[in-house]
């Protein structure tokens, strides 16, 4: 751990100068309590830093929470082997393109399935609770139940270091959570500037306890966490399905499901740090409390990590939660060609095409460097190796 102020902690080894400058600019804000952590995958967001853990009192930040409200992983543990499974993993992958709706915008054409409808269902009477209607953000949010997205967004089947199958993926709150935040970050800024608040970067706009806007966007932010949670649900039950189907077994109740884990790594949390109650946000990082089980994945090509949480104060009890990009969309589209994805990929089953060039492994850090980092925030306990790989345009 690298103390860089007295409100700015650090676990990343690798660290740009532009990152480094955007998070000292995010800790100097009056509520932060007692300092911002940085994890060990920190990169330039919007406002603040991705890889964040930002604790504040009385005040939050929505453009520190992220856009992508709720994203996270979700993984579960087959009771099968790598030596029980088909040949063709094409088929599988073929399979889960048609089940899953994939890129951005993405939506299903219909909702026909029992427990779709009872998952938008709660959904519906919670944003009801919440007073506002989740059509007035997105007109689909209904359909995008269960759709993938686009970017690091994946769907994956691994295997650990004694070669049992896992199903792997990495998805959030879709367009509906998105349009949440972008609200929120505009209303934000309205308010500090008609309390002529002089911010260091319009993006570390907030909202206040007092103001009735501050509940609004936690009962609208909460709302979301949970339509991302259940979009991770929705979409590894027709994973699963998929899954037994390739197997050749009856239904996907004949695939026993081991273990499973969901976790969010873009979410605002009430805990309690360093003597305070406190609005925790993390962005782009996991809860990892003593004990706690997660999930840190790499890129396309790399190893994933089921972890547990050490409980490290410091870090406010948080963990990475992923590679972190070290390129640029766009500067890794300059510096990658499709040939050097292919040669990143041997091995694992995916689609193979241009779009995917943003994605390569080397777009991104190291991931055993960053896991390395985070050596006193988290105990590995599986890793695990791609399959098969599926991902949106």
């Amino acid at each position: 751990m690298e103390k860089i102020t007295d409100t700015l902690v650090s676990w990343a080894s690798i660290l740009e100068d532009s990152t480094r400058q955007q998070a000292v600019t995010a800790s100097t804000m009056p509520f932060i309590h007692p300092h911002l952590a940085l994890m060990p995958d920190a990169h330039l967001g919007l406002g603040a830093t991705v890889g964040s853990v930002i604790p504040t009192l009385g005040a939050i930040m929505p453009a520190a929470v992220g856009v992508d409200i709720g994203c996270g992983m979700i993984a579960v543990r087959t009771g099968w082997t790598t030596d029980q499974l088909p040949a063709d993993r094409r088929a599988l992958r073929e399979a889960i393109e048609r089940a899953v709706p994939l890129s951005a915008g993405a939506a299903n054409r219909g909702v026909t399935r029992d427990h779709t409808r009872e998952r938008l269902d709660v959904l519906r009477a919670e944003a009801e609770g919440a007073g506002f209607d989740p059509a007035s953000y997105a007109a689909r949010w209904d359909l995008q139940l269960g759709t993938l997205g686009s970017g690091n967004h994946f769907i994956e089947v691994t295997a650990d270091e004694r070669h049992r199958v896992w199903l792997f993926l990495h998805s959030g709150s879709r367009g509906v959570g998105n349009k949440i935040a972008q609200m929120h970050v505009a209303i934000a800024r309205e308010r500090c500037r008609e309390r002529r608040v002089d911010l260091p970067h319009r993006d570390l706009a907030y909202l206040v306890e007092e103001e009735p806007e501050f509940w609004a966007y936690i009962r609208e932010m909460r709302w979301a966490q949970h339509y991302a949670l259940l979009n991770r649900e929705e979409m590894m039950d027709r994973v699963v399905a998929c899954f037994a189907d390739w197997l050749g077994l009856a239904s996907a109740d004949d695939v026993v499901r081991m273990e499973e884990i969901n976790c969010h790594h873009n979410y605002t949390e009430q805990e309690h740090h360093f003597g305070q109650d406190v609005w925790l946000s993390r962005k782009g990082a996991i809860r990892a409390a003593k004990g706690v089980p997660g999930l840190i994945p790499g890129s396309m090509g790399t190893a994933s990590y089921v972890v547990v949480g050490k409980g490290d104060a410091m870090s406010l009890e948080s963990a990475p939660h992923g590679a972190g990009r070290e390129y640029s969309r766009t500067a890794a589209r300059k510096t990658f060609s499709r040939a050097q994805l292919r040669e990143a990929m041997q091995g694992i089953e995916y689609r193979d095409t241009d779009a995917f060039i943003d994605e390569i492994p080397a777009a991104y850090k190291d991931i055993d460097r960053v896991m390395a980092d985070a050596a006193d925030l988290v105990e590995v306990r599986h890793v695990l190796h791609q399959l098969v790989n599926v991902k949106g345009d």
